[in-house]
């Protein structure tokens, strides 16, 4: 049993976390409960980032209120 979802239908939108930019756009993937796949919408038939539901939250969660102690 093969760990990796199957992207090969999956329906991609653009992320709502995207700025809307030309050049700044991610895809995500719904449909992989506990998965959030992920690509540049620029490049769609390149590779596909896999994180979890809860680290993608994590992140998104960061990149709306980064805190001085968490930006290198």
């Amino acid at each position: 049993m093969s760990r990796i979802p199957d992207l090969e239908i999956a329906m991609w939108r653009k992320s709502s976390y995207s700025d809307g930019g030309a050049n700044n756009c991610l895809e995500v993937a719904d449909g992989y409960p506990g998965l959030v796949p992920v690509r540049d919408s620029k490049i769609p038939t390149g590779p596909t980032l896999i994180v979890t539901a809860p680290a993608w939250t994590a992140f998104v969660a960061h990149v709306a209120h980064p805190t001085a102690s968490s930006v290198g």
